[in-house]
């Protein structure tokens, strides 16, 4: 009994720690997860608390539920638009990048370690694929708004890229115990892996959006219906021989644009499922590796890891994306710098000690040292990079909070709270302000005290105002609540100035004596910004022409509505 006691608390002051320490990561800007990894050395054989932990299976096990909930979270906050712009980039460095860079890095280790060809393969098929765990939480939790096009590559290809790195791994490890099958197996294991998690996890995630929606439950077991659908579609299919985990991301996906009321109830549920996951799954992999193993291999392991991230992984992106999709050269240059490694390698090096390889330990700790390197220098730097290679956008005003009112099935009415930052609306009377159709305020709080907002009533600056209308009102609603700080950032990026996509460009070609050949009279000025951009468009997508710099400053639904005019 004293054992069970022993453990509820040591766990919980660990995951009370883990919690604590994220205020850390903010004020440093240490990333998150590297702290997580290094409370749970802190607390293993070699550290404060000396917890001997070496239960491989256990960690294996642990690693794929969490990482089955973190990609599952992951689905269900990506939007099928960002597929777009993002789908076919993200699948060629899911499966050609991937070789490539475990590849190179194969080659490197083989060298430093003095490893037979398929040791040094080995090494780098383990470390070869980004974490999901490990983009989605410095993606979402930095701070950093990256433009569509970048964003959804990189969430995108951290979601699908597993089931290649997860291949190769099982392969050399059967080649190097002796194991290995034909050359059809080997192929039809490849083509099993892609073919049936995405076969299962589009249909299973469709059937799943279709019971969720359509049930009537307490609000409480949307989220848990959700997570055993998703649990279950990521069991049959790793039974039938497909990526469990590229089935259970695309299960999220299909769940997540189902739109309906069950959503509310799921998204914040889910959003602590995929917080303790990481919290539990990093300190495990922490408690699992003894410091001064690690430390007999930080040379040449380090080694390894500069070459994955300033060789391997740079060279891998130039190959796969530069040559056939139109990504600015700093946008392929981030997407280089971002190929962050976290739980997946540490997870995909225990495969070759349950399958008893000779000196499995080395791969385990050389997995570590990259996994500890690349969050410590790529993780680190991400929001110095991002601002560098100029692949942010402004983050402009959003409401404080939202929620449907649950009146109807679709497209339902929503509630929008704002707080009133923008001088442009001190004193100005609710009748004059440039309300949406169909947009109306409900309720208007001042200094604590909730007010009958009429036609004649003065807005004052910090106002907390709700709002009642639809999604398709937010970029209206939110232009118009703009605050004063986020407008200067917005008009910095984009130009002082923007104009309407319906513009005619024949007469703003006279409005600022610009020279149009033929065909390009009867264009809209999307149109022609469109044509110039290349490819699809998205928000910051900007075009130097004529002495004036064009930038995307607003799209719905793929069309560009705003262009914004700076002067050079």
């Amino acid at each position: 009994m004293d054992a069970i006691y022993t453990f509820f608390l040591v766990g919980g002051s660990l995951m009370v720690l883990s919690i604590l320490a994220s205020r850390l990561s903010s004020m440093m800007g240490v990333p998150l997860l590297l702290i997580f990894l290094g409370l749970g050395m802190l607390a293993g054989e070699e550290g404060v608390l000396g917890v001997a932990f070496d239960d491989y299976s256990m960690a294996f096990a642990i690693g794929h539920l969490a990482l089955a909930m973190i990609l599952l979270d992951g689905g269900l906050r990506t939007r099928l638009k960002t597929f777009r712009v993002g789908f076919k980039p993200a699948l060629s460095l899911a499966t050609l990048g991937v070789f490539i860079t475990s590849a190179i890095v194969g080659m490197i280790a083989m060298w430093v370690f003095d490893l037979t060809l398929v040791q040094g393969l080995l090494v780098g098929a383990i470390v070869g694929s980004t974490d999901a765990a490990a983009v989605f939480s410095m993606l979402s939790g930095r701070g950093v708004n990256l433009n569509e096009r970048v964003g959804a590559t990189l969430e995108i290809e951290s979601g699908t890229n597993d089931p290649m790195a997860i291949f190769l791994t099982l392969m050399l490890v059967e080649l190097l115990v002796g194991e290995i099958g034909g050359p059809l197996d080997t192929l039809a294991f490849f083509v099993s892996q892609f073919g049936i998690g995405v076969l299962i996890g589009i249909g299973g995630g469709w059937l799943s959006a279709k019971l969720l929606r359509w049930l009537d439950l307490a609000p409480g077991l949307y989220a848990m219906l959700a997570l055993a659908l998703g649990f279950s579609v990521f069991g049959l299919t790793s039974v039938l021989g497909g990526s469990g985990f590229l089935a259970i991301y695309l299960t999220g996906v299909m769940i997540g644009n189902q739109p309906g009321r069950h959503l509310n109830f799921i998204l914040p549920v889910h959003d602590g499922l995929a917080w303790l996951s990481q919290i539990g799954l990093f300190l495990v992999l922490g408690l699992l590796v003894t410091p001064s193993q690690l430390w007999n291999v930080a040379l040449p392991a380090g080694l390894v890891a500069l070459a994955l991230i300033f060789v391997a992984r740079p060279l891998a992106v130039l190959i796969t994306i530069k040559p056939f999709f139109k990504f600015r050269w700093r946008e392929t240059l981030f997407i280089a710098w971002v190929g962050l490694r976290g739980a997946v390698p540490i997870v995909l090096a225990i495969f070759p000690v349950i399958g008893g390889v000779e000196n499995a330990s080395l791969y385990f700790n050389v997995a570590f040292a990259v996994v500890l390197m690349s969050l410590l220098i790529q993780g680190g730097s991400l929001t110095l990079m991002a601002r560098w290679l100029k692949v942010e956008v402004p983050v402009g005003t959003t409401p404080n909070h939202r929620g449907p009112l649950g009146i109807l099935p679709d497209n339902d009415f929503e509630m929008f709270v704002y707080t009133v930052e923008n001088s442009d609306l001190e004193d100005v009377p609710i009748r004059l302000l440039r309300f949406p159709s169909g947009a109306l305020i409900s309720a208007l709080f001042r200094h604590h005290a909730m007010l009958h907002p009429k036609g004649s009533t003065r807005l004052k600056l910090g106002d907390v105002i709700c709002v009642i209308g639809r999604s398709e009102d937010l970029t209206a609603l939110n232009r118009l609540f703009n605050g004063d700080a986020k407008l200067k950032q917005e008009r910095a990026f984009f130009g002082t100035f923007t104009l309407d996509g319906i513009a005619n460009m024949k007469d703003v070609a006279q409005a600022y004596g610009l020279t149009l050949s033929p065909g390009e009279h009867d264009m809209t000025l999307a149109e022609f910004v469109a044509l110039r951009v290349g490819g699809h468009p998205v928000v910051g997508d900007d075009v130097d022409w004529h002495g004036i710099h064009w930038v995307v400053s607003e799209m719905e639904k793929g069309t560009i509505t705003r262009v914004g005019l700076r002067l050079y």
